[in-house]
């Protein structure tokens, strides 16, 4: 499993309406390696959403939730360091070439509801 921590922006959103490439670096890690801080391109904002209730038919409530994604991307490798033998140094990530607003899907992000 490939997890990334230690998420930080170089700009804040304050007041910011719309969806954007913007500059974003974490760390790359995975179990047996050391980590690597990865300075990329990524998709943030916010996008318009509203909810509609009540509604006659069930589920009684009409929702327009969108999330700021990729729709176009490039495909980058880094080498991380110190990793165990037998264990691919290799690390994989998207670079935003071009980013919207869209229905969230899970084949490409982290889709949670609050």
């Amino acid at each position: 499993a490939v997890v990334c921590v230690a998420v930080t922006m170089t700009a804040t959103l304050h007041g910011f309406r719309g969806c954007a490439v913007r500059e974003f670096s974490f760390v790359a890690q995975k179990p047996g390696c050391k980590g690597l801080r990865i300075t990329t391109e990524a998709c943030w904002g916010r996008c318009h959403t509203w909810e509609q209730k009540p509604v006659p038919d069930p589920p009684y409530i009409h929702r327009h939730h969108r999330v700021c994604t990729y729709s176009r991307t490039r495909h980058m490798t880094a080498r991380l360091p110190g990793c165990s033998p037998g264990v691919s140094p290799l690390y994989h990530y998207p670079v935003a070439l071009h980013c919207h607003c869209t229905v969230c899907s899970t084949q490409d992000t982290e889709c949670e509801t609050f």
